[in-house]
């Protein structure tokens, strides 16, 4: 069964077969953590997993992610269904890389915070391998939503 879910891109699983994601949630450490309302706390994995998170639960939330190129703490909190964002100036790189495969190896790692519009592109200049684009705070929520709103919708 963990094996066609993982065919279907639903989860990852690692060398032993054990879940080592299941998205947006992932059971390793990433530099995106999500702490919902109530006190859990998990890693996701990437940035519009972490968006989608609050979406998905119909939670509040404070993500915490560090930013590629410069380390920096970016901090989105949801609260009932508002984002706010810290810096102000963040955007979200969103990009894939060719030859498809599951997200996890396709596109998780290249889907970031950045501080700036200017950092996420100097991320872009080093990394021409991945197709790309930076989107704003509103199309990268926008994203989140079409994603997983209706995830866990009956």
């Amino acid at each position: 069964m963990l094996a066609e879910l993982a065919e279907e891109d639903f989860l990852t699983l690692d060398a032993r077969g054990h879940i080592r994601a299941a998205y947006p949630v992932s059971a390793t450490a990433t530099r995106h953590r999500v702490r919902v309302a109530g006190g859990a706390e998990v890693w996701s994995m990437c940035a519009i997993d972490a968006l989608g998170i609050p979406t998905m639960l119909d939670q509040d939330v404070v993500i915490s992610s560090a930013a590629p190129v410069t380390g920096e703490t970016v901090g989105v909190t949801a609260t009932a269904g508002i984002l706010s964002w810290e810096p102000a100036s963040t955007v979200v790189f969103v990009g894939q890389r060719p030859g498809g495969g599951p997200a996890a190896t396709a596109c998780c790692d290249a889907l970031n915070f950045f501080t700036s519009d200017e950092t996420a592109r100097t991320w872009m200049k080093a990394h021409p391998e991945v197709p790309s684009r930076v989107v704003s705070q509103a199309g990268a929520e926008q994203i989140a939503c079409q994603t997983f709103t209706s995830l866990l919708t009956p």
